[in-house]
């Protein structure tokens, strides 16, 4: 059956273009860096606030790519003249914020490479993170050798100073928790004089992203200690922490990376501008910390705050508006102006649809979120369309309403798309995220499999072709699918996903090699749960086809997690289609890979659940 119109969105379009990240203005407030990555390669990127030709300051050493698990490039020296940033070889760099030469800041530490530079107010050190494991200090100019503030804690994140250069505080966490389930807030003289002192902590509860503000007197942070990851602050005797907006949405995402910046203090410390995510939609929302009026800026997904002087830059997206890098500008930020995009053009030419939010009851009857997005005609000309159900990753994770290419290519071919907020998902509070706690493997399946079952019985999609999809932990949910409610399954589409949790917890990478405890429990009580789960072992219940794709150098999930399973469908006799992207790890950095996936997964659906031939 033909398609009634060409589809506007092609796969270079969703594969070409630049990754936006870390906007951050000069201290001045007269110029903005971010980091570009284009074609897997990063530059640092200086354009004037007040509009202006983009200026690439970097030469060699690159600075670190924006990815997963990434963040943390670089910061601004106080006055404004340098950027102090973490290079792909490990090491911090300084370079002239007017391009130039790059000289040494810290040499590439054997330990692991350096990251989250944070230069002092006064310019003399920069504090940063080595392996994501210390918090060190070392001279802007490169002539002291670091030296270590942290402790003993197995994690640490985003060092931030005090506004008179005297202290630095950080996030910190250690195994077998991870940074949301439970988590503190440190702090220690920058001289490494005295003990580290405890500023934030709650048994049971997640804290990140410090800030001081602007006159030192207090120090923001985020916290779920009261149900909802909300923006806190306590002053200098750490005894009066509070709430400076309790509400139910969140301020911020999980820890999976450093770099976050999810709110911002204003210049007078009077204000603060929070990112809040309802149920998966985003709005950036301006708060009076003294009156306790709420006023919102502006919708859409937003992130990488920073505010100087008259000017609040973020990164901005949502379903109808590609990533872009925006101002928010005068006395009460009422303009915003554009000065950055990331994709392709094209894209903010078409009409391009919002999401809805549905919910569905669990097989407990608990209300289980999402998101459904429906084309404007169905791939097979008939309705309801086909449906793709995308799974997110983490498990710790979302598909917020951000801008999304490949929802646009698939919607423009006529698949509607669910994004599923299984339980265990961020966006919807501390206990909503818990739920999964022990359960992986089993409520996410359970969740998905009663959304798949609602969007058939509600018109949602044609119930013989709905299609799970997803990567890493949304790659293992499609695995446990397929096995267990084939009947819902037309086909499925695994990315990097996870096949044996026995293997995934002795190879996985250092970051989670202790996540099973929580998600599935510790070992050997939890054997019985590591073997029933593990989708290699349940592989003969898989009847539907099966495409599966895997970088060969992913350090998260390893490409034999892939291979296991592969090799077990093939003697069962299953239609099973694997495919390996040579040098390519957790996730795609090639754009030529991203067209290959895209044109892959388009033939394998026609294929097996269209039906078209290629002809």
């Amino acid at each position: 059956m033909g398609q009634p119109h060409e589809p506007r969105v092609t796969a270079a379009m969703c594969a070409y273009g630049r990754v936006l990240a870390e906007p951050r203005l000069a201290p001045t407030g007269d110029r903005v860096a971010f980091v570009a990555t284009v074609l897997g390669r990063a530059q640092l990127v200086v354009v004037a606030a007040g509009g202006g030709p983009e200026l690439a300051v970097t030469s060699e050493p690159a600075p670190r790519p924006a990815a997963a698990y990434g963040g943390g490039a670089f910061d601004w020296a106080p006055a404004g003249e340098a950027l102090v940033y973490a290079a792909t070889d490990g090491g911090l760099w300084r370079v002239p914020a007017g391009g130039g030469r790059s000289c040494v800041v810290v040499e590439p530490p054997s330990p692991g490479p350096a990251a989250a530079p944070s230069v002092s107010p006064d310019g003399r050190a920069v504090a940063f993170v080595v392996d994501q494991h210390h918090v060190a200090v070392a001279a802007t100019d490169g002539a002291t050798w670091p030296v270590r503030l942290s402790g003993g804690a197995d994690f640490c994140f985003d060092p931030t100073w005090s506004t008179d250069s005297t202290w630095v505080t950080w996030h910190e966490w250690s195994v077998p928790y991870m940074p949301w389930d439970h988590s503190r807030l440190c702090a220690r003289r920058a001289d490494a004089s005295g003990d580290v002192t405890v500023v934030a902590e709650v048994a049971g509860a997640a804290v990140q992203q410090p800030r001081f503000s602007p006159d030192g007197s207090s120090l923001g942070y985020l916290t779920d200690r009261d149900g909802w990851l909300n923006l806190w602050s306590v002053g200098r005797g750490l005894d009066d922490h509070v709430a400076v907006l309790a509400e139910p949405a969140e301020h911020g995402g999980p820890s999976w990376g450093l770099g976050q910046r999810s709110f911002a203090w204003s210049p007078d410390g009077r204000r603060s501008a929070i990112c809040r995510n309802e149920a998966g939609f985003g709005s950036l929302e301006l708060v009076d910390l003294h009156g306790g009026g709420v006023r919102r800026l502006g919708r859409g997904v937003h992130g990488s705050l920073d505010w100087k002087g008259p000017r609040l830059v973020a990164l901005r997206s949502g379903a109808r508006t590609p990533t872009e890098i925006v101002l928010y500008e005068g006395d009460d930020l009422d303009h915003r102006r554009a000065i950055a995009t990331g994709p392709v053009g094209g894209f903010d030419e078409l009409e391009l649809d919002e999401p809805e939010a549905v919910t569905w009851p669990g097989d407990d009857g608990a209300t289980v979120h999402g998101r459904l997005y429906r084309p404007r005609w169905s791939a097979t000309g008939e309705q309801p369309p086909p449906l793709l159900v995308w799974v997110h990753g983490g498990p710790t994770g979302q598909w917020p309403v951000s801008f999304v290419a490949r929802f646009a290519y698939w919607l423009e071919r006529g698949w509607a798309v669910l994004v599923p907020d299984h339980r265990g998902s961020t966006g919807h509070g501390r206990a909503y995220a818990r739920a999964m706690a022990r359960r992986w493997g089993d409520l996410d399946v359970a969740d998905v499999a009663a959304g798949m079952r609602a969007a058939a019985q509600r018109g949602w999609a044609d119930p013989a072709r709905m299609v799970p999809m997803g990567g890493s932990a949304g790659g293992f949910t499609v695995l446990n699918l397929l096995a267990h409610h084939p009947a819902l399954c037309a086909a499925g589409v695994d990315l990097y996903g996870v096949t044996d949790l026995f293997e995934l917890d002795e190879t996985t990478h250092r970051f989670e090699a202790h996540y099973l405890h929580s998600l599935v429990g510790p070992l050997p009580e939890a054997a019985a749960s590591y073997r029933a789960r593990s989708p290699v072992n349940v592989a003969e219940r898989i009847e539907a086809p099966l495409l599966i794709l895997q970088g060969t150098d992913d350090q998260v999930v390893p490409v034999a997690q892939s291979q296991a399973i592969v090799d077990r469908l093939h003697a069962l006799g299953r239609t099973v289609e694997l495919h390996l992207y040579d040098g390519e790890g957790h996730g795609w950095g090639r754009p030529e890979t991203i067209v290959d996936e895209l044109g892959r997964v388009e033939s394998f659906l026609r294929r097996h659940v269209l039906r078209w031939t290629t002809g």
